[in-house]
Formats: structure tokens, C-alpha cells, sequence
């Protein structure tokens, strides 16, 4: 038998040991070989040296996966375990905070790497580790719903989440979509359309649809949020600025446990029959102070479509002032 003594440095021991211990016991419930005491900042371990060393092993995974989210939960230790989450690492392009400052997210279904190229784009990336709700605001072409989707479907191969669920208000609900041929669904997908677009650059069809046929990802108006609660889920609310002050209240207090929440709008571009009516403005100014919550106003310098669109957005910006 042998003991070491492990100890966590530049890290709050709470953070990993979890309230009252309940994460380090479940670790510990994994290795029924050794004996693990955890004292403040030291932990003594007590066994077989190559259990021991497999121990160790896990427990600086666990300390690696707090360092890419805000919290820890039960989740992340079983998937330590998970011998589906083993390989992921290969397929998917995760995010170096380090010195090289990779900003890769995921590859496409192309093999293209989607990364962050914009500032308040790598800004994005990174405030995802630290709040589990962001406002990314800003003009048309910034990659804001993009990033946001990279993100999400990154999160889901890793699972960091159960479900990716995208939604976006379907402002013309009403007389305009009784007119369109087909069923309920047919007369959404319009909408829903640019979200489809997003997935399809970085999920194969087939395996999209297999997520979409058991829900593991949802993509739905905003009226179908109503009502859920959405734990350990990637839920991204698209074109913010047309939900009214109302819907938005509805929509942020669906966030469950462990859940990640970015809602991404552009306040110049307000579809509602009285601009007024919009409530993402009043809705971020009465939670942007709170700790968790991140807001990133996005700006022409980030626009990464034709040059012609920046051009173009100063020109109706002048008219409309």
C-alpha cells in the first residue's frame, strides 16, 4: 500500500470537491481500491500505486474541465468515466486559452475550422467559460448567431449538455403564416431557416437529422419555450430584438441547472409592428450587472461579410439618423 498526498494549487478546493464534498465522494465512489480524504487544499490517497495514478489521472481532468465552464456538476464526473466521451477530443476543435490563443471552436462538415476571427467574436468564446448567460448584440454580418452555434454544437459533442435547443420569434405568426402552404412546421421553416443554415455547416445531414428526430437538437419558435425548463441544455434565442419586453422575461427564466444561455439581437433591426414594443434594450439594461450575465456589443469592425455590407449599414444608418 501507498499513500501521496495531492495538493490543489490556484484553484479553491469548493470549486472541485463540490458542496459538501458531494463531487470528490462521487470521484471517489469510482476507485473502491483506495481510500481518499480530502483536508482544505490536500488530499491523502491511500492504496495500490497504479490506482492511485489512475485516480490522479481523473482528478486533474476534473480540474481541466472546470477551467473550460463556470461550475461543476455530477455530470462531469461521470463523464470521466464515459468511455463515449474518450475520443471526442480528435473531433472536435476545442479552445486553447493559452499562450497560442487558438480560437478554433469545431470543424465543419467540410473540414473547414470554424474559429473565432473578430475580436468581440474571441470575446464570446472566452466569456463562455465564466457566465452561463451572454447578450451578444450588434449589427447584421458580425457572426454572432454563428459563433454562438459553434459554441453550442462544440458543447453538445462534448457533453458539456444534453440538448441544443435554438429558437428565434416568428414575428409574422399570424395572418401571413396562415397563408403558406403545409403544415405547422412547413410554415415555420422559414424562419428557422438561417439556424438550419448554421447546423448544416457543422453537423453531416444525416447525423443532424438523427439529433433532430430525438431531440437532442430543437430548433422552435419562441411561443414553444413557454412553460420549460430547460436544464443542462445550450439554448440560443436568435433576433432578440423582436421579442417583446414580456417574451423576453419568459424566455430568460426557462434556464435550468446547468444550462448556457446567449441571446443575440441587433436593436436597429426591430420587425415589430411598433419598434417600441421591443424589450431586448430594457431587458439587458436591468440585468447586465449581474454577475454571470455578459453582454458584448458587437460593432462594424466585426462584420465578416462582403465588405460592400459594412459600407452598406453606415449608409441607412446615416438616413436614419
Amino acid at each position: 500500500m501507498s499513500e501521496k498526498r495531492i495538493t490543489l494549487t490556484d484553484i479553491d478546493p469548493v470549486e472541485i470537491y463540490g458542496v459538501n464534498n458531494k463531487l470528490f465522494d462521487q470521484l471517489v465512489s469510482h476507485f473502491p481500491k483506495i481510500k481518499a480524504v480530502a483536508r482544505g487544499s490536500e488530499i491523502v490517497v491511500i492504496g495500490a500505486q497504479d490506482d492511485i495514478a489512475a485516480f490522479e489521472t481523473k482528478l486533474n481532468s476534473l480540474i481541466a474541465k472546470r477551467m473550460t465552464k463556470s461550475t461543476l456538476n455530477s455530470y462531469d464526473v461521470d463523464d470521466l468515466f464515459d468511455s463515449a466521451c474518450s475520443g471526442h477530443s480528435d473531433e472536435v476543435g476545442k479552445v486553447e486559452m493559452n499562450a497560442g490563443k487558438d480560437y478554433t471552436i469545431v470543424y465543419g462538415t467540410d473540414g473547414k475550422m470554424i474559429k473565432a476571427r473578430t475580436k468581440n467574436q474571441k470575446k464570446l468564446v472566452e466569456d463562455y467559460y465564466d457566465n452561463d448567460l451572454i447578450f451578444a448584440i450588434g449589427p447584421a454580418g458580425t457572426g454572432k448567431t454563428y459563433t454562438a452555434i459553434a459554441l453550442a454544437v462544440r458543447a453538445l459533442k462534448n457533453r458539456e449538455v444534453k440538448r441544443l435547443i435554438l429558437t428565434r420569434p416568428a414575428v409574422e405568426a399570424g395572418e401571413r403564416l396562415g397563408f403558406l402552404p403545409g403544415d405547422m412546421k412547413d410554415k415555420l421553416d422559414p424562419y428557422l431557416q438561417p439556424l438550419y443554415d448554421a447546423l448544416q455547416d457543422m453537423i453531416p445531414a444525416k447525423k443532424l437529422q438523427s439529433l433532430m428526430e430525438d431531440g437532442t437538437i430543437q430548433i422552435a419558435p419562441l411561443a414553444y419555450m413557454r412553460g420549460r425548463t430547460l436544464d443542462r441544455a445550450f439554448v440560443i434565442l436568435d433576433e432578440a430584438q423582436n421579442t417583446s419586453f414580456g417574451q423576453l422575461k419568459m424566455f430568460l427564466t426557462r434556464m435550468g441547472n446547468d444550462a448556457k444561455f446567449i441571446v443575440t439581437g441587433d436593436a436597429t433591426q426591430i420587425d415589430l409592428p411598433k419598434k417600441e414594443d421591443s424589450g431586448l434594450l430594457k431587458g439587458l439594461n436591468l440585468v447586465k450587472n449581474i454577475r454571470g450575465i455578459s453582454v458584448i456589443e458587437f460593432g462594424r469592425e466585426d462584420i465578416v461579410r462582403h465588405p460592400l455590407v459594412t459600407k452598406i449599414i453606415d449608409a441607412f444608418e446615416k438616413d436614419s439618423k
